[in-house]
């Protein structure tokens, strides 16, 4: 291509988008397009479903940390996450207890409508001033995290009939009683208190998984 008309070219270019530049509409559209990118983005992208209900737990109340009541009238409403514990464990209980305080941090700005539980296997053992201690060496906050003890019967009722998870003591060939044992699992509960997942606690990435599906339903109000 000449040089002159190359030239020629590139002024009418040069006028054409200098005319557009001068004219208000052409920057209403402009701000519109980069502004609605995000909401076309948004409405592209398929949004998770939330997971399965799997049952509904009954009314419980056993005692917190601080030795006041506390069950599922405090719960009502909040989404959130238990697993089974007791103080004296020193196998899979401070793994699992960890996994709970690394979900504390992650989720303490969506308090209260979130909440962790621990709940101890150890009920005759683990009084509130002792799972007090124990949450304070992990910093639990009580806001979010509260850590359960009651009467083994209601414990082991709650266990079994609402949670699903089993706990108790191992017997020797003996007859008589060695160690404790628990389920393992971290469980998600809804607002309205449905089991909604159970969580393998040892595999990897659970803690990502637990956090993902709990604010879901924490956005879709519980």
């Amino acid at each position: 291509m000449p040089r002159e008309r190359f030239e020629s070219l590139s002024r009418r270019l040069h006028d054409r988008l200098s005319r557009l530049v001068a004219r208000p509409s052409a920057w209403v559209l402009f701000i519109f397009a980069v502004a609605s990118w995000p909401v076309v983005w948004a409405l592209r992208t398929p949004v998770p479903s939330p997971p399965p209900i799997l049952s509904t737990l009954p009314p419980f109340e056993l005692t917190d940390q601080n030795g006041r009541d506390f069950g599922s009238k405090d719960l009502e409403g909040r989404v959130w996450v238990a697993s089974f514990i007791f103080t004296r464990c020193v196998t899979v209980c401070p793994a699992i207890t960890e996994k709970m305080a690394r979900i504390h941090s992650r989720m303490r700005n969506l308090a209260p409508a979130f909440h962790l539980v621990s709940f101890s296997a150890d009920p005759e053992y683990d009084t509130p001033a002792r799972l007090d201690a124990y949450a304070k060496s992990y910093r639990a906050s009580p806001r979010l995290w509260s850590f359960l003890t009651g009467s083994p019967a209601a414990v082991r009722e709650l266990a079994a009939q609402g949670l699903k998870m089993s706990f108790g003591r191992e017997r020797s060939d003996d007859g008589r009683f060695e160690g404790l044992y628990h389920d393992t699992h971290i469980l998600l509960v809804d607002g309205r208190g449905r089991v909604r997942r159970y969580y393998d606690s040892e595999r990897d990435g659970v803690i990502d998984e637990i956090v993902r599906d709990a604010a879901l339903l924490v956005n879709r109000g519980g």
